[in-house]
């Protein structure tokens, strides 16, 4: 009865892992998730009472325009021009049901079978399932040890049928970010093959190194107008569930998915696009406390896990994830990340997702979006059933 697209298309693996550990948990095994990429902070006080208030006074019982109420697009026009230095007009604004639909609907309108979307490996998995769902081939640009993706790498890729090249800095799943040299070279040549970028920016407050944050369409008028900016309210304000994403981008594509979405779910949930709009237009200094706790857990599990013997592990100067190289530990039952996952829940009661949902199977994922002390205790726990093994 199933349709071969649907039959294409494996479940989550974050979210596999992530009910794994639930259900272990359930029945009293003492789990710790580091598995899901999801802030433990709730959403700040602030943002909960405009949806509240919003709700009592009856502003959220009807439909509102499918792309977002005027309201919301203007706080988001002035979200990208304060912070990210990009003027959008509000016809080159839109949101969705999180970041994830904003991706979804941007490959359903831009892309024909057979269309080719560039993006690096290791990579977010949703980010290639829906440029697979949308008929487009993902080509992938295999990332070098540091885990940075450059233009040169890129332009290895490109083809005739290349219709757009995706970058996600910071980065899921490898915490990197980008070089601002190799994004503007990347706008550059994407300017002069007429291909469209697509900047996955949902990441772009949790910075911790050197290197600067850059929106690529912030960079020059002639890169702006190939570029659609892709964010969401769920990690910067701890608001994963409340599911408020948004871009801006070229008119035509913009234009292209309000239809789309009119046709699909509608409107973004209206509670949640007024506390989006506190959000933008409230206090921010939840983001800063948010920076710094994750800043402190980033420093402490880096050192964590390159103090364990063999193992290798880039920076990660963005996002809340380290993404170590774990292939030294593939031996006898274990061959492969799939198989270290799994012996790390059995034997450590610690859950992490396997780097092969990420294309790279050498690599395991490790959120740190959990209470220090519950990381302390994960990495020890992690570091004696690694020992077990050699």
């Amino acid at each position: 009865m199933l349709s071969t697209r649907i039959k294409s298309i494996p479940p989550s693996a974050t979210n596999a892992v992530d009910a794994k550990a639930s259900e272990l948990i359930k029945a009293g095994k003492p789990v710790l998730k580091f598995g899901i990429g999801a802030p433990d902070f709730d959403t700040p006080e602030h943002i909960k009472k405009a949806a509240c208030q919003a709700t009592m006074k009856g502003r959220v019982a009807k439909y509102t325009p499918a792309g977002g109420l005027p309201e919301l697009k203007e706080a988001i026009q002035a979200k990208f021009k304060h912070e990210n230095q990009i003027d959008y007009e509000l016809n080159e604004i839109v949101a969705a049901a999180g970041a994830k639909q904003i991706l979804y609907n941007t490959f359903q309108v831009i892309l024909n079978k057979g269309d080719e979307v560039i993006m690096p490996a290791p990579t977010w998995v949703t980010h290639f399932e829906q440029v697979k769902l949308a008929g487009g081939i993902p080509l992938f640009a295999e990332l070098p040890k540091d885990l940075k993706l450059t233009c040169n790498l890129v332009q290895e890729k490109l083809s005739a049928r290349t219709k757009a090249i995706l970058i996600n800095s910071p980065s899921n799943p490898t915490g990197a970010l980008m070089e601002p040299k190799e994004i503007r070279k990347i706008g550059e040549l994407c300017t002069k093959k007429n291909i469209l970028l697509v900047s996955d920016e949902c990441y772009e407050h949790f910075v911790f190194g050197n290197t600067p944050f850059v929106s690529p369409a912030s960079l020059s008028p002639e890169i702006k107008a190939i570029t659609l900016t892709v964010n969401a309210v769920s990690k910067t304000y701890a608001m994963t569930g409340w599911r408020l994403g948004y871009a801006g981008g070229p008119t035509e594509i913009i234009k292209a998915m309000h239809i789309l979405q009119s046709h699909s779910t509608g409107n973004p949930s209206a509670p949640a696009q007024f506390a989006a709009m506190a959000a933008f237009t409230g206090p921010q200094d939840c983001i800063d406390e948010m920076r710094e706790a994750f800043r402190k857990r980033r420093d402490y599990v880096l050192r964590a896990w390159r103090e364990i013997p063999k193992i290798e592990c880039a920076d990660a100067d963005g996002a809340f994830y380290v993404f170590p190289k774990v292939s030294a530990y593939f031996r006898g039952n274990i061959k492969n990340s799939s198989d270290l996952c799994t012996y790390l829940l059995k034997e450590a009661n610690v859950a992490l997702v396997p780097g092969s949902a990420f294309l790279a199977d050498k690599y395991v994922r490790f959120s740190y979006a959990s209470s220090l002390e519950d990381i302390k205790e994960g990495m020890e726990r992690i570091r004696k059933a690694l020992a077990i093994t050699l």
